[in-house]
């Protein structure tokens, strides 16, 4: 990704965020990449150079607590109301209309949440690993760790206590290598032990417990891992965690009107065989429920599909856009 192509913009509440930006040819639309935790924009490395040579607009910013972007320290600064109007403010300096958000992870989140505030921006939603989730203004942590132990067998959401405790970001600065490599592993069927119950990450890292690491991981991505963790820590991006924990996510989904619950534009999702958190199968199951006019494409990746099969995902979402595009 061109360093000389990303730009910082001031929102209208104030904050600094850091992006990148590559205009469309021949009005082709917009793709607006939302990454997860805790990347930034680097996330989508394998990606932009394949949408760009092919004409369409991009924009790719580091999220709210990452990378170049403003760090705020107080959860209440991310909630999902007011970071999708960040992300409005920085398509409003850019002058783009025609545009298609891609999340993974968190940053499938936040394109939910999109599709709930300004459904009037936006022409269609890909979403990564996580599918669409409704607003959930009902959304209590310990019962939805209940939920999903009793419905697969284990908690899958018990990591997220561990990221809302506060120290849980010096933890994982004190034990890098450990963190690496439970969010990278080469066997992804860890996670069912090791990441998702809750205490099983605290305890991994406090072990300082390591594991191989994906083939997908290069050297060259081990040390970015590294050198974020020691530049901008995990402090800030952690917040996302303490929103949702704290019910603050719950109170703000409350001002979402009922009728922008069900997504009627096209939808992408990619759903990974073997991503053990965010399960493919259920998520596939139930999506036609909330998303009628939905694309399912599986992959046989964990959760990090636009790193561990690019060009597969890469040709998907061309195949989807070009659908929409001709639509």
């Amino acid at each position: 990704m061109d360093s000389s192509l990303f730009k910082d913009v001031t929102t209208t509440r104030g904050l600094k965020y850091h992006y990148y930006s590559s205009p469309a040819v021949d009005e082709k639309p917009t793709l607006l990449f939302l990454h997860g935790f805790p990347s930034t924009s680097y996330d989508w490395r394998h990606q932009v150079p394949f949408f760009k040579e092919k004409g369409y607009g991009l924009i790719v910013p580091d999220l709210l607590g990452y990378g170049g972007t403003d760090k705020p320290s107080d959860p209440a600064s991310y909630k999902y109301s007011l970071m999708t109007a960040d992300i409005v403010d920085i398509l409003d300096a850019e002058k783009v209309d025609k545009v298609i958000p891609i999340g993974h992870d968190w940053g499938s989140f936040l394109t939910s949440r999109l599709a709930s505030y300004y459904p009037e921006r936006f022409v269609a939603y890909g979403f990564l690993a996580l599918a669409y989730t409704p607003p959930s203004p009902d959304f209590n942590i310990h019962g939805m760790l209940a939920f999903t132990k009793q419905a697969v067998g284990y908690e899958l959401f018990g990591y997220w206590l561990f990221f809302a405790e506060d120290g849980s970001e010096k933890i994982v600065a004190d034990h890098v290598d450990s963190t690496l490599s439970i969010l990278y592993p080469s066997n992804p069927a860890i996670w069912v032990t090791d990441l998702a119950p809750t205490g099983a990450l605290k305890a991994w890292l406090l072990a300082d417990k390591k594991a191989p690491l994906a083939p997908y991981i290069s050297k060259e991505d081990t040390d970015k891992f590294v050198e974020t963790l020691k530049t901008t820590g995990l402090g800030a991006p952690v917040n996302w965690y303490k929103l949702m924990v704290s019910g603050l996510g719950a109170e703000d989904d409350k001002n979402i009107a009922k009728e922008n619950y069900i997504v009627n534009k096209p939808v992408f999702f990619a759903g990974c065989k073997q991503d053990y958190v965010c399960l493919a199968a259920p998520a596939i199951a139930t999506l036609g429920q909330t998303c009628p006019n939905a694309t399912v494409a599986e992959f046989e990746t964990d959760h990090w599909v636009q790193l561990a099969a690019p060009e597969k995902l890469n040709g998907e979402l061309l195949k989807w856009v070009e659908g929409i595009a001709t639509a």
